[in-house]
This record gives C-alpha cells, structure tokens and sequence, in this order.
C-alpha cells in the first residue's frame, strides 16, 4: 500500500511538472512570435529610413548639380 502512494505520488509530480513545462514552453512561443513580430517592424522602418535617406541624397545632389545643368 505504502509503495502504491508513492507511486501515485510520484506520477502526479511527472504529471504537475509535464503541465508546467507546457505552460513554459506556450510563454517561450508567445515570446518568440512577439520577437519576430518586432523585428519585422524594425526591418519595415529601416527600409523606410533608406528610402528616405536616398531621396535626400537625390535632392542635394540634385540642388548641387543644377546650376552647371542650366547651362
């Protein structure tokens, strides 16, 4: 009897620590997608920041160039 206790016992610890580990491992998902979810959005905004910056380089070489392109 006393070993069919800690048997039961013993497998209701397997089973907490199973569920826990569930539990963890959901979190560690969570986790990883909101990872990813922000660095697609940095990926975005950087893209934008290049664009930006090329557009500005256009403009002032542009605005430098254009008196010798009058002529």
């Amino acid at each position: 009897m006393v070993d069919d206790d800690r048997v039961i016992k013993l497998l209701e610890e397997i089973r907490d620590l199973q569920r826990a580990h569930i539990e963890n491992y959901k979190d560690a998902l969570r986790n990883q997608e909101e990872s990813i979810r922000i660095s697609k959005e940095w990926q975005r905004k950087a893209s934008q920041r290049q664009l930006i910056a090329l557009v500005v380089i256009a403009l002032v070489v542009g605005l430098i160039l254009w008196p010798y392109l009058r002529r």
